[in-house]
């Protein structure tokens, strides 16, 4: 296959996604007992998105940034672990902000690496461009999670990827976007709007530029507040208004969706 100048490479014995939403629906069982336990995010989004992946790909190769990005091939992982290099970047950069969400949530972009791997056990692995864009969407993930101003905790992991659900549309990421935004609001304080989250997730990444089509390396050097302007990246207004009314109720980052379901009285000041 040939896009413009470029050749495209895809294995001739990869299959084709199946639709499984009870496969999808047993792994999201798994994934609201433990959010830590991210294997389950890739079990989901197979068994749902279908020919999505297929889609996003040529979206991504049909633009010229995309095509330039899969000439080059650079495999992130590695550069992103590398601390050393973006710490001697200016405070106040996407690379500086990065590596310190990163070092304050116990991260490495191996480890993300880890878990997919733990998910493709026993599976074929081709070596072509599917794999390095499938690998580009999983190693953006927590830069993501920083330049869209989304924390870590329950309700910013389903509100970012409600985000990525419009950025590079698929079945999977939106059932776990909104799951996860259902579960915490059933029994969340009305006043938190937690749906608005999801909502709100969907019409920023709509907004914004493709963060995939960026150069990364150059990105990580570029002043934070700049590059949010720069690819329209709006703040997530809902989601600090529903985290200042969980707070207020006793809710935590960790209790998000354990405590789904326990109503909670006002704490006191």
């Amino acid at each position: 296959m040939a896009v413009q100048d470029l050749e495209i490479v895809v294995h001739p014995d990869r299959k084709r996604s199946r639709f499984q939403p009870l496969k999808a629906w047993h792994h999201m069982q798994k994934l609201i007992a433990n959010k830590e336990d991210t294997e389950q995010v890739f079990h989901i989004i197979e068994a749902l998105n279908g020919r999505s992946f297929e889609k996003n790909f040529a979206a991504f190769v049909a633009s010229p940034e995309g095509r330039q990005l899969l000439k080059e091939r650079t495999y992130l992982p590695p550069i992103l672990d590398d601390h050393s290099w973006i710490r001697k970047l200016p405070e106040g950069t996407v690379g500086r902000a990065y590596v310190d969400f990163m070092e304050r949530e116990g991260l490495t972009a191996q480890g993300l690496v880890e878990e997919s791997l733990k998910h493709r056990a026993g599976q074929p692995d081709f070596d072509d461009d599917y794999l390095w864009f499938g690998n580009r969407l999983r190693d953006t993930h927590d830069l993501f999670h920083v330049l869209s101003g989304y924390n870590r905790d329950a309700l910013g992991e389903a509100s970012l990827l409600a985000f990525t659900y419009s950025q590079n549309p698929g079945n999977g990421v939106l059932f776990i976007a909104f799951m996860g935004c259902r579960t915490i609001g059933k029994n969340a304080p009305k006043a938190a709007r937690i749906m608005d989250c999801f909502w709100e997730g969907k019409r920023n990444g709509a907004a914004a530029q493709k963060i995939m089509r960026q150069d990364i390396v150059a990105l990580m050097k570029e002043p934070l507040e700049d590059v949010r302007a720069r690819l329209g990246i709006r703040k997530p207004v809902a989601y600090h208004h529903a985290l200042k009314v969980l707070t207020a109720h006793g809710y935590s980052a960790e209790t998000q969706l354990s405590d789904a379901g326990k109503l909670r009285e006002p704490v006191a000041a």
